[in-house]
């Protein structure tokens, strides 16, 4: 067969030229991040990288879309999602790489994701779970864990593992909160809200915990920032667009099992990271236990976008 032209619908609805870059462009947040905590404090470069991210898409916002139109309440609830999904996932998981978390490990925790906003749609809002979800999520744990290994210092210590582990249930949370939004705005409009909300807490955070002097590295740290700002959060929010207009809400869910192999391959291209045959073994196991999940679910059980 061959392959479906650029801009037109893959076999699973989504247009593959911008699927393709949504993968690619998300993994390499998984790169950019542990880049970026070499040359500046954890806190303070996810906080920059926001209020950056914020500023920009607020230009784009403006001059593509006009002026904002959405009620109080709608804004508080974008808000509050925005930041348990932008802040909290983002500081805990910059913590993590800190720490010594690796890329790939890291995007394997996050691939979780999809299936545990279901099981977590299912216990709180009493959505319909399928016994393929709950065994694709036990799979994917069991292939995280056996990437993990028995050596947990490699991996960034007790605080890697569990700020890796904040940083899931904040991306789960953060999910599963965009249904409590409801009708919501331009989605650039709805992602300066959600950056600029996650921005300030941070901030603040960063300086009562790091203080001021946090640039180790003027020049990456500023190359950091500027792709997590600009190409990571604010290309990638435009890419999740066109492929929510083409797939749905849960259009992200369908793809986010190839973002821990395109992980690999670009960690151990950029940063030298080498998975031997264990790690191989569990990042197949992963990728295939929330592929079947994923691919298995319903749409409004997939995820849905920030």
């Amino acid at each position: 067969m061959g392959t479906p032209p650029a801009g037109r619908p893959t076999g699973s609805g989504l247009p593959l030229a911008p699927a393709a870059g949504f993968v690619l462009v998300w993994s390499s947040g998984y790169i950019a991040g542990p880049y970026g905590v070499e040359a500046m404090s954890p806190l303070m470069l996810v906080a920059a990288r926001f209020v950056l991210a914020a500023l920009v898409a607020l230009a784009l916002a403006r001059a593509l879309r006009g002026p904002l139109r959405v009620t109080r309440r709608d804004a508080v609830r974008i808000g509050l999602s925005g930041f348990v999904l932008n802040g909290v996932q983002f500081g805990a998981m910059y913590l993590a790489f800190d720490a010594g978390l690796g890329a790939t490990l890291a995007s394997l925790m996050h691939s979780l994701s999809p299936v545990l906003t279901a099981l977590l749609a299912a216990a709180f809002l009493g959505e319909r779970l399928t016994r393929l979800q709950v065994l694709g999520f036990v799979i994917g744990v069991g292939g995280v864990l056996l990437v993990l290994g028995p050596d947990v210092d490699e991996a960034g210590g007790a605080v890697g593992i569990a700020c890796g582990v904040v940083s899931l249930l904040g991306l789960s949370l953060g999910t599963l909160g965009q249904r409590w939004i409801g009708h919501a705005p331009d989605p650039l409009w709805s992602g300066t809200i959600q950056f600029g909300v996650a921005a300030p807490p941070l901030l603040v955070l960063a300086l009562v915990v790091e203080g001021t002097d946090v640039v180790r590295d003027p020049a990456a740290a500023g190359i950091a920032l500027v792709y997590l700002a600009v190409v990571n959060s604010v290309l990638g929010l435009g890419l999740l667009g066109i492929l929510v207009r083409a797939g749905g809400a849960g259009a992200a869910a369908s793809v986010f099992f190839l973002m821990p192999p395109v992980t690999a391959v670009l960690a151990w291209t950029t940063l030298g990271e080498t998975l031997g045959a264990r790690e191989i073994a569990g990042l197949v196991i992963t990728v295939v236990g929330v592929a079947a999940a994923t691919r298995g679910s319903r749409p409004q059980e997939e995820l849905e976008p920030a």
